[in-house]
C-alpha cells in the first residue's frame, strides 16, 4: 500500500497546476467551518476570494498549495466543528483543535476516512465515544484526546488501527478495562482516568505513570498485584483474511492503472530533476521513499562541489544546494531527491522536513520564504559565515539552496528531537531521563552557546532573536544545539514582527523595541521551562494555553512559595540539589523582568548560570 501511495502522490504533483490544487469549493468550507465556530476572531486572515495556501491563512498548512493539515490549535475557538465541511477538503491528513474551548460529543471526524493524525486535547468534550468510532480512521497514526470529559469504556475500534503509534487519553473519565493494544506505540498513556481491572501482560511494556492515577488498575508496571479473579484473557481483532485478500488485489489493480498513467504523462510533460516538491509528503505523518534511479551519489558531489565554487544557476533558477560545511560529507539535490522525505511539521519561519539520504546521512531541510531582505551576495556570504561557524552548541548549516521565491536550509538531524519535545511532547525514556543533573547540563550547554553567539554577533541587535525550547535540539547525550539563530537581520522586518520569539516579548509588546536584552528574556522563559516542566504561555500567540511561568514565578517568589515552583519529577533530590534549583529559579526571574533596564545583561546572567554546580 505505501508503493499506491507514493504514487497517487507522485500522481498529483504531475498533473496539479498551483491555481488547480486548492479550489474555490476548498476556500469555501474553510469558510463555512469558521462560521461554525464561536469566538473565531483569530481568524481574521480567513476571508473570501483568496487562496487559503497563498494568503497563509492562520493555521492552515499547505505543501505544494495542497491543504493538507488544519492546526487550529489554542485559538480560543468553541461552537460546533462542521465537519460536512471538512469533507469538502479530502487531501486533509491532519487536525488539531487542540487547546480550544470546544464541548458536547465527539464530533464525527471519523468520517474523514483518510486521516492520519488527530488532536483534540486540553478542550471540555464529553461522553463515551462510540466503540466502532475509529474503524474508518484505517490510517489513523495519532489520536491525542487527553485533558477532556471522554467517559464510558476505551473503543475497542482503537485495536484495528494498525498504524497507530501515539495514543494518549490521560485525564478523563474512561472507566472500564484496558483494552490490548499490539501496535508498535511509541507514545501511549491512560493516566488519570477510571479504568478498571488487570493491564494486559502485552501493555505492561509501557511506563507506570502511563497508568497511574486508576485506583482500580493492577498488574505490571503497577505495583499493584491483581486477584486472579481479576485477570483477563487476551482478546484478539476479528479475522480480515478475506477483506485482505479483496484489498491487494484491489491494490494491484490501481498500481498497474497508476503506472500506465504516470507513464502516459512522463512521456508528455518533462519535469526538471531537480524539483525539490518530491521533498514534501501529502501530510506531516506519512513517510515515502523516493527513489531516482539515474541520480549517482559521487556525480551528484561533483555537481555539489562545482556549484560551491560558482554558486548556483542564474537567478531565480533551481541550481543545485551550496555547500558551506563539508564535515558531515558532500552532497546535492539529487542526492535529496533519492532520499526518504519526511515532513516535520511546519515553523514560523517555513516548514521542515527529514531527508535520510542514501549515504547514512539524515538532515532536515528548512523551506524559508520571507528572507529576500538582502541580497543574493550577502546572503551567501552569511550562510558561509554560519557554515564556519564551530562549537559543541551550535547547530551550524551544512548546505543552502537560494531561490528568489524561497531559501533552503539544511542542518544535520538530531533523532531525539528539540527540548521542547523531550520536555512536554514525549513521555518515554528521553523525558524520564531529564533528571536535574541533565536539566541543569541542558542549561548550561544553552549558555555556553549564547556565549559563542554574542561574540561572533556582538554588533547584532539580536544574536539569536528566536530563542525558544522548540529551536533547541538535543544529541543523544543531552548536549543542547542552539538553531535558527542570527536570522534577525536576513528576514523581511513586518514577517520577523509576526514570527520571531523576540517580538513576542514585553520589550515589543509593551515598548516596542527590541535589543540583546530581548534574547535575556527569551532564555529566563527557557530556564523557568525546564525548572518548573510546564509549558509557557508565552510561546501561544494570543496567550491562551500553557502556564504563563513569569507570572507564576514572581508571584511564588513574592510569597516565598519557590519550593512549589520545581518540577514534581525533580524530587527526592538532596538538599544541595534543591538549592541549585532555587538558585536557578531566581536567574530564571531576573532574566524575564518586564522591564529591559531592570533586567540582567547576557553575561550577567550566563557567569551566575556557570557558578551553578551540581
Amino acid at each position: 500500500m505505501a508503493v499506491v501511495r507514493f504514487l497517487i502522490f507522485i500522481l498529483l504533483i504531475l498533473i496539479c497546476l498551483p491555481s488547480q490544487c486548492v479550489s474555490v469549493p476548498e476556500s469555501e468550507a474553510l469558510l463555512k467551518l469558521k462560521q461554525s465556530f464561536t469566538n473565531s476572531q483569530s481568524l481574521s486572515s480567513w476571508v473570501p476570494n483568496q487562496n487559503p495556501c497563498s494568503s497563509r491563512w492562520v493555521g492552515v498548512i499547505c505543501f505544494d498549495n495542497i491543504i493538507s493539515s488544519l492546526h487550529l490549535s489554542n485559538l480560543g475557538l468553541a461552537g460546533k466543528i462542521d465537519i460536512d465541511s471538512l469533507l469538502q477538503i479530502p487531501s486533509i491528513r491532519t487536525i488539531s483543535f487542540a487547546n480550544n474551548s470546544f464541548s458536547g460529543p465527539i464530533p464525527e471526524f471519523n468520517k474523514l476516512g483518510a486521516l492520519k493524525a488527530l488532536y483534540l486535547a486540553q478542550n471540555q468534550f464529553s461522553g463515551p465515544i462510540p466503540p466502532q468510532y475509529f474503524s474508518h480512521l484505517a490510517s489513523l497514526k495519532k489520536a491525542w484526546l487527553n485533558n477532556n470529559n471522554f467517559s464510558g469504556n476505551i473503543p475497542e475500534s482503537l485495536t484495528n488501527l494498525r498504524f497507530l503509534g501515539e495514543l494518549h487519553l490521560e485525564n478523563n473519565e474512561f472507566s472500564g478495562p484496558i483494552i490490548e493494544l499490539k501496535q508498535d506505540i511509541k507514545s501511549f498513556d491512560v493516566s488519570n482516568n477510571k479504568l478498571q481491572g488487570s493491564i494486559p501482560a502485552t501493555m505492561s511494556r509501557f511506563d507506570a505513570k502511563s497508568f497511574a492515577g486508576n485506583e482500580e488498575l493492577c498488574g505490571k508496571p503497577l505495583d499493584k498485584e491483581c486477584d486472579p479473579s481479576l485477570i483477563s484473557m487476551p482478546t484478539t481483532p476479528e479475522s480480515e483474511q478475506g477483506s485482505g485478500w479483496a484489498l491487494k488485489f484491489v491494490a494491484i489493480l490501481i498500481v498497474a492503472t497508476l503506472v500506465a498513467v504516470i507513464f502516459t504523462l512522463i512521456k508528455s510533460k518533462r519535469r526538471a530533476d531537480d524539483d525539490f516538491s518530491v521533498m514534501s509528503r501529502e501530510n506531516n505523518d506519512d513517510v515515502v521513499q523516493v527513489h531516482v534511479p539515474s541520480s549517482n551519489y559521487s556525480r551528484a558531489s561533483e555537481v555539489s562541489k562545482k556549484e560551491s565554487k560558482r554558486g548556483s544557476s542564474k537567478s531565480g533558477g533551481m541550481g543545485d544546494l551550496i555547500m558551506v560545511n563539508d564535515e558531515k560529507g558532500v552532497f546535492g539535490l539529487p542526492d535529496l531527491m533519492k532520499a526518504a522525505a519526511e515532513v516535520l511539521g511546519n515553523g514560523g519561519l517555513g516548514s521542515a522536513y527529514k531527508a535520510a539520504m542514501t549515504n547514512g546521512l539524515s538532515v532536515v531541510v528548512k523551506r524559508m520564504r520571507e528572507m529576500n531582505k538582502v541580497s543574493r551576495d550577502i546572503f551567501d556570504a552569511e550562510m558561509r559565515r554560519f557554515g564556519r561557524l564551530r562549537n559543541r552548541n551550535i547547530l551550524a548549516p551544512l548546505a543552502y539552496h537560494y531561490r528568489r521565491e524561497e531559501k533552503l536550509f539544511v542542518t544535520e538531524y538530531m533523532p531525539k528531537g528539540s527540548l521542547l519535545y523531550v520536555l512536554h511532547g514525549d513521555r518515554g525514556s528521553s523525558h524520564a531521563e531529564l533528571n536535574w543533573p541533565t536539566r541543569l547540563k541542558i542549561v548550561k550547554g544553552i549558555a555556553r552557546g549564547l556565549t559563542f553567539l554574542y561574540t561572533e554577533f556582538a554588533s547584532g541587535d539580536l544574536p539569536h532573536g528566536n530563542l525558544k525550547s522548540s529551536n533547541i535540539l538535543l544529541t543523544d547525550n543531552y548536549e543542547p544545539l542552539l538553531s535558527d539563530f542570527a536570522f534577525h537581520p536576513l528576514i523581511n522586518p513586518n514577517y520577523a514582527a509576526q514570527t520571531m520569539f523576540a517580538y513576542k516579548t514585553p520589550d515589543y509588546v509593551v515598548y516596542q523595541h527590541v535589543s540583546q536584552k530581548t534574547d535575556v528574556y527569551c532564555l529566563g522563559i527557557i530556564i523557568l521551562e525546564i525548572i518548573t516542566g510546564k509549558f509557557p504561555s508565552q510561546y501561544h500567540s494570543n496567550g491562551k494555553g500553557g502556564t504563563d511561568v513569569v507570572q507564576w514565578v514572581f508571584t511564588a517568589i513574592s510569597e516565598r512559595r519557590e519550593a512549589e515552583l520545581i518540577d514534581p519529577e525533580l524530587a527526592g533530590n538532596n538538599a544541595d540539589s534543591i538549592n541549585q534549583m532555587l538558585q536557578l529559579i531566581q536567574i530564571g526571574a531576573a532574566c524575564t523582568e518586564s522591564n529591559p533596564e531592570q533586567r540582567l545583561n547576557m553575561k550577567e546572567a550566563i557567569r551566575r548560570i556557570e557558578e551553578l554546580q551540581v
